[in-house]
Formats: structure tokens, sequence, C-alpha cells
């Protein structure tokens, strides 16, 4: 093997391993030796994107296209950081067009769609979604992965029906994908089947805590204080509904929420609401769970963001809303 392909290979295997400033290390050695590697491009961006350097890594990715017009995988890179936590989803529509121009295999042409759909769902054009839907091959789906994620798409155009048995399989074949239990749950719960939607979503909760945080993932205390700069930011009609000091943090929603019905990956609750003493006002205790925002966030710049935005939600959905029903606290799935 010649030094520049060691390099590459060598940077491929430290992003596996969870190590991308020695993998950047790498992908700038092999530009050293050859500035006008696509290939070394491509794991630049994708180094980048780990990082939470979101326009360095389409800066990277746009480069590698530009050597080589042909790179399906630094499209596909580019439309997926386009995409979240961007929000450019008629860049990331784009982007996989040239993608499925160029496709050969069905291994491709599904990539493509199921970055082409989530790109039209973000945009709200759910009609558009749903056409993409009906260009999946017919399967059956070789990669679990793929298996999971058309029954997601299935799922997120209203069709549980047709996604149950992919996404049921898809746990048989991979019973340590996180995000396939998490979408069992949910479809179980549609289904009616409240303790296998349970266990399912317990089993995504213990998935989701092996995943090892973000490199730049805030400390708990830096967290802490982010959320109740959120909390202050908030306008004063919705602020009066928070009690004051009581401001938790933890990782995910415990165990015994989520068996009482709590979402496991809720990015809050909202807990604690006095309905019995009509003399004192409503107000309520705030849990923020990091994990879950840091995931939804995607970079340290927009963790604010979510939290802010999820507390108006809540706040709202609890103590605004017509005749706001007290008796499912915000979060909870029933």
């Amino acid at each position: 093997m010649d030094q520049f392909s060691a390099h590459l290979d060598r940077g491929w295997d430290l992003v596996q391993r969870g190590d991308p400033r020695g993998a950047e290390l790498s992908a700038r050695r092999a530009l050293e030796l050859d500035s006008q590697s696509p290939e070394a491009h491509n794991l630049l961006g994708y180094v980048a994107a780990l990082k939470g350097e979101f326009e360095d890594a389409i800066d990277s990715y746009r480069q590698a296209i530009a050597l080589d017009d042909t790179y399906l995988e630094a499209m596909l890179n580019a439309a997926e950081v386009y995409i979240h936590p961007l929000g450019e989803f008629d860049e990331a529509i784009a982007m996989c067009d040239q993608a499925l121009e160029l496709a050969e295999t069905d291994d491709e042409v599904v990539d493509a769609l199921l970055l082409k759909f989530d790109a039209l769902l973000g945009k709200g054009e759910t009609e558009g979604a749903r056409q993409v839907c009906a260009r999946f091959p017919a399967g059956p789906f070789e990669n679990p992965s793929h298996l999971f994620l058309v029954g997601r798409a299935h799922y997120e155009v209203g069709d549980a029906e047709r996604a149950f048995p992919l996404v049921e399989e898809a746990v048989k074949r991979n019973s340590r994908n996180a995000e396939a239990w998490y979408y069992l749950g949910l479809i179980r719960d549609e289904r009616g089947d409240t303790t296998g939607a349970t266990q399912a979503f317990l089993r995504s909760r213990e998935l989701d805590l092996e995943v090892p945080a973000p490199p730049w993932s805030l400390s708990r205390d830096t967290f802490e204080t982010t959320a109740r700069r959120a909390i202050d930011a908030l306008p004063e009609s919705l602020k009066v509904y928070v009690r004051e000091g009581e401001v938790y943090v933890a990782e995910v929603p415990g165990v015994e929420v989520v068996v009482d019905g709590v979402d496991p990956r809720a990015l809050l609750l909202l807990d604690g609401v006095n309905t019995e003493d009509k003399t004192l006002p409503l107000t309520a205790r705030v849990f923020v769970y990091q994990r879950n925002v840091e995931r939804l966030a995607g970079s340290i710049e927009l963790v604010e963001s979510e939290i802010g935005a999820a507390l108006e939600r809540e706040i709202t959905a609890t103590f605004l809303d017509p005749e706001p029903d007290h008796s499912v606290p915000p979060g909870h799935l029933n």
C-alpha cells in the first residue's frame, strides 16, 4: 500500500474509532501528498461534520465534487449536512438529484432517495415526500439500514402499516440499531401495543446511552448554564410558568418516566404543575435532556436555540392552549 492510501485508510479507521482529530491529521497528510485528491477532500469534509464545523464540511465536499463531478459519495455526504443541521433543503435536493442521475445500483438509488425524502419533509412538502416513497425499489433490502430507513420514511408520511414489517425486520437483523427500536416503539404505540412500545423505547434509550457524546459536547455545568440562559431569553409571557431555580439536567429521560409514557427522546419535560391549590400560580419544574438536545442540535451553536424552541412549544402546549389537559404532561406519547 502506498503512503497516500495508508493515510486515507488510517483516517477512516480513526473516524470509526471516534477520533476525528486524528482522522483530520491523516486527511491533511494525504492532501500534502496529493492536493487534487477528491477522496482526501471528502474525508476532510466528513471529519469537519463530525466536529460540528458544517460550513467547512460543505466546502470540502464541494471541492471533492469539483475535482470529480461523478463523486456520488461526496454528493450524498454534502446533502446530509445541508439537511441537518444547516436546513438548506433546496441545496440538498439539488445534490440528491445530481446523485440520482449517477446512481447505478439499488443501494445508491435508495441512499439518494432517502436523503431527498428527508429534504422534502424538512420543507414541509409531504406530498413530494410521499412520491419519493413510491420510487423506492421493491426490495428485499440486503442492507439492514435501508430496511429500517425505508420503513421510517413510510411511517413519516403516515403509512404505519407498510412501515411496520420493515422496521420490525430491521430490528431483528440489527438488534443494536437505536433508531430502529425507537421507530418500532412509535409504530407499536400507534397500533395500540403499549407494552410492546414501552419495551422498544427502553431498548432505544439503552442504546442511545451507549453512543459516545459528540466531540463538541458541553460539560454538564455549561449545558445547565445554557439551559438557564434559554429560559431567561423567553418572553415574560412564557417565562412566568417556569418555577424559578428548578431547572434540572439529565442525559435522557429516566426509565421510570419512559415507562410512564414519556418519549425517551424528549428534549425536555415540564413536571410538577400545581393543579390542586388554585391560589398558587401554575408553574412547572423543567427537566432538560442533554443527549437528546445535542443529537438534534448537531453543533454547539444551535444548542441554546433548540432548548428555547422546545420550551416555547411545551409551555404553550401546557399552559396556553385552550383547555390544556394537565393530566397528560408534555413529552408523553399517550
